[in-house]
């Protein structure tokens, strides 16, 4: 939870304008609107070539872990 306390003197726009600061820092809005959205479904194709990358990438690195290479 973002909190801003009020300085001696301050114009209520100044505190306005820092409690804004403190907020986009923090990154709420950015949570809450990817919770509030969410995002697009991902296709059965792009699934399917991500799960074969994923198979492939694997299948290497073991392959390179048995010669020593890594």
């Amino acid at each position: 939870m973002v909190t801003v306390k009020k300085r001696e003197g301050e114009p209520p726009n100044a505190l306005i304008f820092r409690f804004t600061k403190k907020v986009r820092r923090s990154g709420t809005i950015i949570e809450t609107r990817k919770r509030r959205f969410g995002g697009r479904p991902v296709s059965r194709r792009k699934r399917k070539l991500s799960a074969i990358f994923k198979a492939n990438k694997k299948e290497e690195m073991a392959r390179q872990k048995k010669f020593g290479l890594i």
